[in-house]
């Protein structure tokens, strides 16, 4: 039988390994460390890497919190019960070059009781100019992640991410999309505790190795000062949807969390240009064309 405190190590373990694999997949910058703890219990390692090679803003951040719920997050969760735990790793890359794409990854698992528990997660992909090849490549590696445990898996939880990354005050997805899933229990999926744990910890080693090949396709391409101007104008709409529509950030917020951890999910820099409106045929304008549900990219 699984138990917290063995989920809480084995994702340790996972910071750690995907820690390494960014530092010698960027081969200049290296994380910093920071140990926190939580009033009202619990606490986390922060870990930020900055001005890279390619990596110019980064978090690869653990946490394992546990007390008392607010009653706001009790309505949000529609539990009933005051205690919880949650342990998890959360991600989010910000590269310097606008043809290498922003990642952000996040697996999670939550605990009230012995009833009322689940794992929770994800991974997507927010490219400032969309290849179709990589498009293609990110979900067909997650895709052969998720066939491991369930047919169903893929299907499902790429619906949900693209549901859920969604900017509704734009009308567009935040990216290409990935996977998205929330509250996976056997009850919820047909799948037992340990094949639902060995899932959680496959998509969290999925990580390197996929966002490596990306980086690695495009570290050396030479770009423009319009492309890196549209890198900017594209990290706006990625802050926009971490301060209005993620989860993650409100439960953070919520639970009080360290504000810095919660925040490293933003980018270094973004632009706001007002009613930008990209040259018709530019690379620009089939990026946009590409940002939105539904597209089946295996």
């Amino acid at each position: 039988m699984i138990n917290k405190e063995d989920i809480a190590a084995d994702y340790q373990i996972i910071q750690d390994e995907i820690c390494r694999g960014l530092e010698q997949l960027d081969g200049l910058g290296a994380f910093e460390e920071e140990i926190w703890e939580r009033e009202g219990g619990g606490g986390g390692r922060t870990r930020i890497i900055q001005n890279g090679n390619v990596l110019e803003k980064g978090g690869v951040n653990f946490s394992a919190v546990y007390g008392q719920l607010p009653k706001t997050v009790k309505k949000s969760l529609k539990v009933d019960s005051d205690d919880f735990f949650a342990t998890g790793v959360s991600i989010v890359i910000h590269p310097n070059h606008p043809l290498v794409p922003i990642i952000h990854m996040n697996i999670r698992y939550f605990e009230m009781n012995e009833d009322v528990r689940w794992f929770g997660g994800g991974i997507d992909l927010t490219p400032h100019y969309v290849f179709e090849e990589d498009a293609r490549f990110f979900h067909s590696h997650l895709k052969a992640v998720c066939d491991q445990y369930s047919p169903s898996f893929y299907p499902d939880f790429k619906k949900w991410a693209d549901n859920y990354f969604f900017i509704k005050h734009r009308n567009e997805t935040r990216g290409i999309g990935g996977i998205f899933y929330d509250r996976l229990s056997p009850a919820t999926s047909g799948v037992e505790w340990y094949e639902i744990f060995e899932f959680s910890k496959a998509v969290g080693r999925s990580f390197v190795p996929m966002y490596s090949e990306l980086v690695n396709r495009h570290r050396n391409t030479d770009f423009t000062d319009n492309e890196k101007q549209w890198q900017y104008q594209r990290r706006s709409r990625y802050a926009e949807f971490n301060l209005v529509y993620d989860a993650g950030t409100r439960f953070g917020l919520e639970t009080n969390g360290r504000i810095e951890s919660i925040l490293m999910s933003l980018p270094p820099q973004a632009n706001w240009v007002y009613n930008y409106q990209p040259q018709p045929g530019s690379e620009e304008q089939k990026t946009l064309a590409f940002l939105k549900k539904g597209i089946d990219w295996v």
